[in-house]
């Protein structure tokens, strides 16, 4: 590891990348902390002003060409968040952007690490798991959302979640084929050039300052709905808004890349689901509630039978492998998560009105 070398965040103007980078800049007074972003993502030139405030240098760069990234000076840790992260990618689109992006700017950010011996954390996706599988999972019914049954068919379900023991066979998406395929190229490097790293397969972040979409964000997307009265549907599984998924604040999630990035040893190997677990969970029904009551406003939300291509009913983040790791755990409820989103709205109106 290069001692004295910068702590890289790519897609670090993105919404976890700069979260995680201005949390850095506050946690570690002096520390060299580096944004790298291509400002494909709209919206991501908005966090520009906040990088810079807190003193994180911002380079502009795209990880799907290597001398944007070789060009940086020495790196001793590299945290690779720039994924195309919709769904949809690759669905509604050519999958050019997506792959070039998510296989093949892992790929040379691999190699970025590899010059440095820089320790490397990967952040996956729970789209790994294949959704065709995903829709095996055996569930219950009750009025405000689905719910893992006792009696399951596959392996790796329980009333915790999905765990890293879930099968991976069939299709997942185009946007988490490229990501598990990138997890395989991480682990191949820690064998072949004993390059520290590791793989931590996020589930639904959350937070402040998420430019959220109807594929990607859907908490945040939810909240700047109902701030501004723009109509919302429930896609498919009966249209009731039953689908749960569970969330992780922003904050809670640098929190633990922080930790990670402080004992490189303990977490060199380590591929671990992150998320907030049955407790930190919503439907969308659940979240309608939510911003209801917080918004005041009602009735925006239509059902309707069709469902989204690589959609699932419900998915929970397992966290047990993580927990046997590390003593940190979410310490904020998902309540808190929407209620702080919609404090982030009040404070920047007009930023979140442009959202859309």
């Amino acid at each position: 590891m290069a001692p004295d070398g910068d702590i890289v965040i790519t897609g670090g103007a993105g919404f976890l990348g700069a979260n995680l980078a201005v949390a850095l800049a506050e946690r570690r007074p002096g520390a060299r902390i580096v944004a790298f972003d291509n400002l494909a993502r709209r919206g991501s030139e908005l966090n520009l002003p906040r990088l810079r405030e807190a003193g994180v240098r911002f380079v502009h760069g795209d990880v799907r060409e290597p001398g944007d990234l070789l060009a940086l000076g020495p790196v001793a840790q590299l945290v690779e968040c720039s994924a195309e992260p919709s769904i949809m990618a690759g669905v509604t689109s050519a999958p050019d952007y997506l792959v070039r992006t998510n296989l093949l700017g892992a790929y040379h950010c691999l190699e970025l690490a590899r010059r440095d011996e820089a320790q490397l954390v990967f952040l996956s996706t729970s789209r790994v798991y294949p959704v065709p599988r995903l829709r095996e999972v055996v569930l219950e019914e009750d009025t405000t959302r689905f719910r893992i049954a006792p009696e399951q068919r596959l392996p790796g379900v329980s009333a915790a979640g999905i765990s890293e023991s879930f099968p991976l066979h069939g299709a997942r998406t185009l946007y988490g084929a490229t990501k598990l395929s990138a997890e395989l190229l991480v682990e191949e490097y820690r064998e072949s050039y004993g390059l520290s790293a590791c793989v931590l397969r996020f589930g639904v972040v959350a937070g402040p300052w998420q430019m959220g979409r109807v594929d990607q964000g859907v908490f945040a997307y939810w909240a700047l709905a109902h701030a501004f009265g723009r109509p919302l549907r429930y896609f498919g599984f009966g249209g009731s808004g039953r689908q749960v998924r569970d969330l992780l604040h922003v904050e809670d999630a640098a929190e633990l890349i922080d930790e990670v990035l402080r004992g490189p040893s303990i977490w060199d190997g380590v591929i671990a689901n992150v998320g907030g677990g049955p407790e930190v969970s919503l439907s969308l029904a659940e979240a309608t509630s939510l911003c209801e009551e917080i918004s005041g406003r009602r009735g925006l939300v239509q059902g309707q039978s069709e469902e989204r291509p690589g959609d699932v009913p419900l998915y929970i983040s397992d966290t047990a492998r993580l927990q046997g790791v590390t003593a940190w755990r979410p310490g904020r409820s998902a309540r808190q998560t929407i209620e702080d989103i919609f404090a982030w709205i009040a404070d920047n109106e007009d930023i979140a009105r442009s959202i859309g």
